[in-house]
């Protein structure tokens, strides 16, 4: 079995993932950068089909390369028997199962919740779907941004010509990060408990969560909150304003002292503060217009590095509106060494960003992207699997 450090917090656990797309390598990505040991289970003949979203990190998909680092791959056939064999084979010395399989796909195979509580009772089963797995749409596909339609995040989205996307895969990630904390309480639970409790995760009702905002407001204020580009639509003056240079610096009033700060040391209108039309956070939402023209104005009379050092002065939040090379470069990430190097297919090695979460004195893995299959020699051989036995699944296309 492969050796991984002692001292990371997962080592120890290993994990068995029948997964694809996003959400649930995110989720067990997670599980990998804490020492758990992934094996990810691929469809012969390919793999995951998110390594071919597109080619652009030395020939590989940005999508797959930030998802699957630190990882074991497999390929097996799971319509075969002989594919499924080995599936159980690897659940029964596994601590945790997850699959974000197409609806019904899991309990067809035997591998829903209850089926497996039955044959691998210490085993934390996790399922990622698109609306849950039971209800009317339980059987309904879901992808990213169908989601991001269904739960109302698009009506926020945009400007007045139109609404948008969420330019990152929200719904996904939102999953994958509620599935990994479900995990990881299942983890202490069977420890503290010994039971093993299931953990169940849907990508509409993770991402519902994050609109109970705009649904208080809207449900109790009569209105939902408009699209309004760059600008907050619910805090004013919060959003971006062109400086002088045509660049781009938003900021953010949170309560009164910034907004008297800003009346009185950036805008230079102490009169501003008393002022009926902007007296408190309501009222300048509803006045919105004027004050931004306001603000426009006083934008137009610096540039953008003067813009933000006056506000820094002024003691209120700002930022410029990177693109994404910018932010790539950003100076935070290097002056906090937030980069490793990472080794993908082919040999080529890219920079990695360290999970956001720093446990102190603990280093997070930082392994290899593997390539489909990579692994399943070396696997089906722990298993007790011989050449001869490898060579005839290989021969049979189930791996």
């Amino acid at each position: 079995m492969t050796e991984l450090p002692e001292e990371l917090p997962l080592s120890g656990i290993t994990v068995v993932s029948v997964e694809q797309a996003v959400a649930a390598p995110f989720a067990t990505r997670q599980l990998a950068d804490l020492g758990a040991r992934v094996i990810k289970v691929e469809r012969p003949g390919g793999g995951d089909f998110a390594r071919r979203y597109d080619t652009t990190v030395h020939g590989e998909s940005s999508y797959f390369v930030w998802l699957n680092r630190s990882k074991e791959s497999v390929t097996l056939d799971l319509k075969s028997d002989q594919g499924r064999k080995v599936l159980e084979q690897l659940l029964g010395g596994a601590d945790v199962f997850v699959q974000n399989l197409a609806p019904g796909a899991a309990a067809r195979m035997g591998l829903g919740a209850e089926a497996l509580a039955e044959r691998f009772p210490s085993l934390i089963p996790c399922s990622i779907s698109g609306y849950g797995s039971s209800g009317p749409w339980a059987g309904r596909k879901a992808y990213d941004l169908l989601v991001q339609c269904q739960t109302g995040l698009v009506s926020l989205t945009g400007n007045e010509h139109g609404s948008a996307r969420v330019g990152v895969s929200v719904a996904d990630i939102a999953a994958g990060m509620y599935a990994y904390s479900g995990i990881l309480t299942a983890l202490f639970t069977r420890a503290t408990t010994g039971v093993a409790r299931s953990v169940e995760v849907s990508l509409f009702e993770a991402l519902a969560e994050w609109m109970n905002q705009p649904a208080y407001y809207t449900r109790y204020g009569g209105t939902q909150p408009p699209r309004i580009g760059t600008q907050h639509a619910t805090i004013a003056p919060y959003g971006a304003y062109t400086a002088a240079d045509g660049k781009d610096v938003l900021f953010s009033i949170q309560n009164e002292r910034e907004w008297a700060a800003l009346c009185e040391r950036f805008l230079g209108l102490p009169g501003l503060v008393g002022d009926p039309r902007f007296a408190t956070g309501p009222d300048r939402v509803a006045h919105r217009e004027e004050l931004n023209a306001i603000v426009a104005e006083r934008f137009g009379k610096s540039d953008s590095g003067e813009v933000m050092k006056l506000l820094d002065e002024a003691g209120i939040a700002n930022a410029g509106v990177n693109d994404i090379d910018e932010f790539v470069r950003h100076p935070v990430l290097g002056a906090r060494d937030r980069w490793r190097d990472v080794r993908i297919p082919g040999g080529a090695v890219v920079p990695a960003l360290l999970p956001p979460a720093d446990l102190a004195g603990t280093a997070p893995r930082m392994d290899a992207v593997p390539a489909a299959g990579e692994h399943t020699e070396s696997i089906l051989s722990e298993l007790g699997y011989s050449t001869a036995d490898i060579d005839g699944m290989r021969a049979d296309q189930v791996i």
